[in-house]
């Protein structure tokens, strides 16, 4: 069959050599037109095929498989095979031509599977992501590891057929060549070290929100491969991290504060020292008609003045004995606000206190977690708290310092 043609021109009187190359010409148009055939008809009956059956299964993992071209890709393994059978006698009057052909087959057949093997992973990392317990894991890291192996194998493999040596002593040989390879695959060496070590130490997971100032970045993480970590931040910009940083270097992972059912409050008001005074019973009676601090009050001036009669404490001069100051009274109002507080959680840390004296004047302090640990939510909450706490500090007869600036 194959010498057909070549029978028929040699009868016409063509030449041996004009015939040969005609009769291979020929050949070829038929085997790609008819490789050409097989693979559309193959095609379109296996996406068909795929397709009917993923809706009628309740599992989305051969819908996924359908869209990441997996019968697309395995139709391709009928024609190409076909190709491979029938080249040697195409190209049977012109071997080097042929060996070269068959060459570029290979190659082609080993990229080929390359793609399908994608293709299926492509699948599982789609898949386990719609998967509440594998949401928040690396899972394209661990793809793109396992590809880097394969795709090493591939090109040793490719260079094996292009060069006519056989696999393992392509490999062997390679080993003089190994700094160049570690040079240029450099980054992704650290990066398949540091996502191991990310993994095992549970450092970061998708949809942790991390603040690593080095990088600029302060959102949450949305995506983590074996290069890079993705990061968006509040103002919708994306930051990209090399993933070996993250172990290179400091970050902040907030995930504790998020698991923990809280999110701190700290901040502090400047209370000018000079407005700080012993109260007097003039200045008691006044305070008392403050509701959280009147039972206060109530038994802890009894205490002191119960304590001062028993010593005999001469209280001509207000410094004398023990006594309440407007400062301390203020300490526990806030202690008492914050405690009464609807969206402060009190189950964790809980405490108003006072700060080492500065230029300024004595800071006190508020140290508190709210309940909502939604960030404009959290805005609010300390907002509405300091707003009471600015505006209820005259009461006690003190002064947040200002600085004024004297022309």
């Amino acid at each position: 069959m194959k010498h057909y043609i070549y029978d028929l021109l040699i009868e016409k009187g063509m030449s041996i050599n004009n015939a040969k190359y005609m009769n291979m010409l020929a050949l070829l148009i038929a085997l790609l037109l008819f490789a050409f055939v097989i693979d559309f008809i193959t095609k379109r009956v296996l996406i068909r095929f795929s397709t009917s059956i993923a809706k009628r299964t309740k599992t989305n993992f051969d819908d996924i498989l359908v869209t990441n071209k997996l019968p697309r890709n395995v139709a391709h393994i009928i024609p190409l095979l076909i190709l491979i059978e029938f080249v040697p006698q195409v190209f049977s009057d012109f071997p080097v031509v042929e060996d070269i052909i068959e060459k570029t087959l290979k190659i082609i057949a080993i990229l080929l599977m390359l793609r399908i093997l994608e293709s299926i992973l492509h699948t599982t990392r789609d898949y386990l992501k719609n998967l509440t317990r594998y949401k928040d894991k690396p899972i394209h890291s661990y793809i793109q590891v396992f590809m880097i192996f394969v795709w090493l194998l591939a090109i040793f493999s490719i260079f094996a057929i292009a060069t006519g040596i056989s696999f393992w002593e392509f490999v062997t040989s390679i080993g003089a060549v190994s700094a160049i390879i570690i040079l240029v695959f450099r980054d992704s060496i650290l990066g398949f070290v540091a996502s191991i070590q990310v993994t095992v130490n549970d450092m970061v997971r998708i949809g942790d929100w991390i603040t690593f100032e080095k990088y600029g970045a302060d959102g949450d993480v949305t995506e983590i491969t074996l290069a890079t970590v993705k990061v968006q931040n509040w103002d919708k910009t994306i930051t990209t991290i090399p993933t070996y940083a993250l172990i290179s270097d400091s970050f902040k992972n907030w995930r504790g504060m998020s698991n923990s059912g809280g999110r701190r409050i700290k901040r502090s008001v400047i209370v000018k020292a000079s407005t700080i005074k012993f109260l007097s019973e003039t200045d008691i009676s006044r305070f008392k008609k403050i509701d959280l601090v009147s039972g206060y009050l109530d038994t802890r001036s009894k205490e002191i003045t119960d304590h001062n009669t028993e010593n005999g404490i001469d209280k001509s001069l207000l410094i004398n004995g023990r006594n309440l100051t407007n400062f301390g009274l203020f300490r526990k109002y806030l202690q008492t606000y914050i405690e009464n507080h609807s969206a402060i959680n009190k189950d964790m840390t809980l405490m108003v206190r006072q700060l080492e004296q500065t230029a300024q004047g004595i800071p006190m302090e508020i140290y508190a977690f709210s309940s909502d640990q939604r960030w404009q939510n959290y805005e609010y909450i300390m907002a509405d708290i300091f707003d009471h706490v600015l505006a209820a500090i005259n009461y006690f007869d003190l002064e947040v310092y200002e600085l004024s600036l004297k022309k």
